[in-house]
């Protein structure tokens, strides 16, 4: 059904005379006419009758008035949805517990009204086509990755290089250390079985393995964080890596160990996405608070791969209007 044919159902209606419906809508009595007869005989029935002071609606058109109401108030509706500002933003975080899901709470707490929609992607091949298609807003990830460039409608900037931590049980060789250095992880049996081969972050690991000789292992089935921690609390030789702001809870009985490495520090580095013609002005809030300067990293030699330097900072902007 029409929809302008059936605002200008309703504005005759309400009008009582053609003319006066074509002056409000802007439009001249003879598209006035063409409307409502196109709309006539689309259900089959008369709307209006004549008469010498203009129009007046038939037993037919007083009944369908009230519909026609309803359908402009769910058009009215349907369109605030999702014009830019009115709808929640959406954003991929990877995963709930990790860095990325503490940047767009941190963004939250300073900007309470925006509202978000946060789901989780597995690669960034799939949040890209994802933010292409408009399924998603932005997402964050490490781009670009070896060999796959981001297309030309694709904006990407550094918003955060997150520290690699080393995750151990209190009886590892290496449970006692403050620190420890690439060097010192030579030999010793990293296992991160959540790793997804072919996305970004089996990548980053796999360039930080190749760089400094170190073995992680991605054997065995994956049952999830607990599992996980349970496993490295009893183990003497099992250690895993996770970024500094990964969210990590464990019975205290467990007595986990997260030690920072250094010289250099490994950083992870996450990158915000979106497209490049997306108006929304919460995504335009978010890139203006992520480049704030309210997530540096200053230790001074660090390491990440060199394909992950392909999209630049964000600069600093002016003050943020959430």
């Amino acid at each position: 059904m029409d929809i302008e044919a059936v605002r200008t159902f309703v504005a005759a209606a309400d009008a009582g005379r053609f003319q006066d419906a074509a002056a409000e809508l802007a439009v001249t009595q003879q598209g006035v006419s063409k409307r409502i007869a196109t709309l006539e005989k689309t259900l089959g029935v008369r709307l209006f009758t004549r008469t010498g002071r203009g129009t007046q609606l038939t037993i037919d058109g007083q009944a369908f008035l009230p519909h026609a109401r309803a359908l402009l108030r769910a058009e009215e509706r349907a369109v605030a949805s999702v014009r830019p500002g009115r709808r929640a933003l959406r954003v991929d975080v990877i995963g709930r517990r990790l860095g990325p899901a503490v940047l767009l709470g941190d963004f939250h707490r300073a900007c309470p009204e925006a509202e978000l929609d946060v789901v989780t992607l597995v690669d960034a091949e799939a949040a890209v086509e994802a933010i292409r298609s408009g399924t998603i807003d932005a997402s964050f990830r490490a781009v670009t990755m070896p060999g796959r460039q981001l297309p030309d409608d694709i904006g990407a900037a550094r918003v955060f290089d997150e520290p690699v931590q080393l995750l151990t049980g209190p009886a590892h060789e290496l449970a006692a250390a403050r620190t420890v250095t690439p060097a010192e992880l030579v030999g010793h049996r990293i296992w991160m079985p959540g790793l997804v081969p072919g996305t970004e972050s089996d990548a980053f690991y796999d360039d930080l393995a190749a760089a400094f000789g170190l073995t992680i292992e991605i054997t065995g089935p994956d049952f999830g964080t607990e599992p996980l921690l349970d496993t490295l609390a009893g183990s003497r030789s099992l250690a895993t890596f996770v970024g500094e702001h990964t969210r990590l809870v464990w019975p205290a009985d467990q007595d986990l160990r997260r030690i920072a490495v250094r010289d250099p520090t490994p950083v992870y580095p996450h990158s915000l996405v979106w497209h490049r013609d997306n108006p929304h002005p919460t995504l335009a809030a978010l890139r203006d608070h992520l480049r704030s300067g309210r997530f540096p990293h200053t230790d001074a030699e660090t390491w990440t791969p060199t394909w992950a330097q392909g999209a630049g900072p964000l600069r600093t902007p002016p003050p943020t209007t959430c």
